[in-house]
């Protein structure tokens, strides 16, 4: 149910997961996978639930014109369910992040000093996202230690809180105490007034998360009286230097432009180096044959008219600026290595950039110089993934040096306190 807008009813939300997380995080590791593994059952007990919620915000966004990959986005079927319930089983069997000490060392004067992992405290993330982030970013919070709150977009309101709903009725039967059961908050309402009133909570909540287009992470941004976290946009780019073998250059292109071009580590931007134009007619065409829309700067787009290619276009600045999200690509010739760099530092995202170059030097001078959160060298720009990367599971990709840069899995979850140990000492 969509309830009407109640500043005081989301401030007492908000104090109730404050209150759980701090139990929760008292909780030992077996509680807390217990939780995880008691809310993926209760996620498959509650399937015709979720699916009968999920159908109503399917009729309204095609009600509302939607087009055909926003709805697939949205849809949830019995395989999708299942699938979100064996992703939370396997945040239940990644390592526990916390209770670890991260480094120890003795003082001169005898005190021993220790770095100790603890949770961030209490998590709000705001989302447009397909519904299964729902369960994901819950999951990852519990197992974490951290209480969340969830606000999840209009377009998947039932379905969101339908799983919500499960989730919290796995959390009352699992093995946690009974205040830490409340760990898991949801914004039940619509009303876009919440949003605001929910980043004034400076006191109840320790960091915001957002997740979505560049209006909802600017809103965040400029609103918000809590530290936010932001996981912005994905101009990611490919440098060519020409050095590499032309098939392994071709299968990257292909494979972070094409292989999902609606995801924030997909290829965005194209810069071949002046010692790699002799391969741009093969990148060009193959790019074409795939069905990308190139746009192009003045010395590609002569290579790419002397090809024929089709549904081509001159590149300009907003070009270059783009998180395109679909099958487009801006490309652009640039002489030299430090060029491909200056280019990056203007229009890149601090997202995810690689080089794809045989040359060990140029390799050092990429690593050092691009200070993106994900850099890699001969590979595709989709291995920038918490998963991939061997996190286990990620809540998003930060573009925010505060405190964790590029994917955030269990452990960017988490923060560090110091535990000091004496025998007696005093400060003189």
């Amino acid at each position: 149910m969509n309830h009407p807008f109640s500043p005081e009813s989301l401030r007492a939300m908000a104090g109730s997961v404050q209150s759980a997380s701090r139990s929760l995080a008292r909780q030992p590791t077996s509680a807390r996978n217990d939780a995880l593994v008691q809310m993926a059952s209760s996620l498959r007990r509650h399937t015709d639930e979720i699916l009968q919620a999920n159908q109503r915000d399917v009729e309204k966004a095609r009600t509302e014109g939607r087009d055909d990959a926003f709805v697939d986005r949205l849809i949830l079927d019995t395989d999708r369910i299942e699938s979100m319930a064996q992703a939370v089983e396997e945040i239940a069997g990644l390592p526990d992040p916390l209770g670890g000490f991260d480094e120890v060392w003795t003082r001169p004067n005898g005190l021993q000093v220790a770095r100790r992992r603890i949770p961030l405290g209490v998590i709000g993330i705001i989302y447009e996202s397909r519904p299964n982030v729902t369960s994901d970013a819950a999951a990852l919070c519990i197992k974490s230690g951290n209480g969340v709150v969830l606000k999840g977009g209009s377009d998947a309101f039932s379905s969101n809180q339908a799983i919500v709903t499960a989730l919290r009725e796995g959390l009352r039967n699992s093995s946690l105490d009974t205040t830490a059961r409340e760990a898991i908050g949801f914004v039940d309402t619509t009303d876009r007034d919440a949003v605001s009133h929910l980043l004034t909570f400076s006191d109840a909540i320790d960091v915001v998360i957002p997740r979505g287009g560049k209006g909802l992470i600017r809103f965040v941004h400029e609103h918000s009286r809590i530290p936010v976290i932001k996981h912005d946009d994905g101009v990611c780019h490919i440098v060519v230097d020409g050095s590499a073998d032309p098939d392994d250059v071709e299968a990257i292109l292909l494979n972070a432009k094409v292989q999902r071009p609606g995801v924030c580590n997909a290829m965005e931007t194209l810069l071949v180096l002046s010692s790699a134009t002799d391969q741009l007619p093969r990148i060009l065409t193959a790019l074409s044959e795939a069905g990308v829309r190139l746009h192009l700067c003045p010395e590609s787009i002569e290579v790419a008219r002397d090809l024929e290619l089709p549904r081509i276009g001159p590149a300009d600045d907003a070009a270059y600026a783009e998180e395109f999200l679909s099958l487009e690509l801006a490309v652009r010739v640039v002489p030299t290595l430090t060029d491909a760099v200056s280019h990056i530092d203007r229009f890149g995202s601090s997202h995810t950039e690689a080089l794809l170059t045989n040359d060990l030097a140029q390799s050092q001078r990429f690593i050092d110089e691009v200070d993106s959160a994900v850099v890699l060298i001969n590979a595709s720009t989709r291995f920038s993934d918490g998963g991939q990367l061997g996190l286990g599971a990620e809540i998003g990709i930060s573009t925010t040096r505060m405190h964790a840069y590029g994917p955030m899995g269990l452990r960017e979850l988490t923060t560090t306190k110091f535990v000091v140990v004496g025998k007696g000492q005093i400060r003189t």
